[in-house]
């Protein structure tokens, strides 16, 4: 038997770990424009589990709660992963209003060969993010011959 999904999830989201996921709510609201859609607690106040919409899509944002989960902040701040998020405008208004909220801008927006324009952003605990938007549209051929690059299979 089957049924709807009754948060109306996408087909993919993400998981992102933090020390103290609910100043990481506080902060994806006000640097990205996350909207918070679920935020369980226990009988203590501890967070327990939240969600944030992005658009058509979702994350999970958690605490530190195993041993293979941790915050980039709990290892000397690498990355195993990157959040992408496509914005359909205003990349640069999104990428001044991270920085005012702290982010720090670690490739300021710029014009890919794909056609798109993308900046990339580390979050308070360490988390790289990358945002973009197209700007055109570019032919697998095209993006061949101003990357250098073979591709293959392209977006359609």
């Amino acid at each position: 038997m089957t049924i709807e999904d009754p948060f109306k999830h996408a087909s993919l989201g993400s998981g992102v770990f933090y020390r103290d996921p609910v100043a990481a709510l506080a902060w994806l609201e006000a640097a990205f424009g996350f909207e918070r859609s679920m935020v369980v607690s226990d009988a203590d106040g501890k967070l327990v589990h939240s969600e944030m919409r992005f658009g058509d899509c979702y994350i999970i944002v958690d605490s530190e709660w195993s041993d293979y989960v941790a915050s980039p902040a709990a290892v000397s701040g690498k990355n195993t992963q990157s959040v992408y998020a496509r914005l359909k405008d205003g990349l640069e208004a999104h990428c001044e209003q991270a920085r005012a909220a702290g982010a720090v801008i670690i490739q300021e927006p710029t014009d890919q060969f794909y056609g798109e324009r993308q900046y990339r952003a580390r979050d308070p605990e360490g988390h790289v993010w990358t945002f973009t938007q197209p700007i055109r549209s570019v032919s697998r051929e095209e993006a061949e011959r101003l990357s250098g690059l073979r591709i293959e299979g392209w977006h359609r």
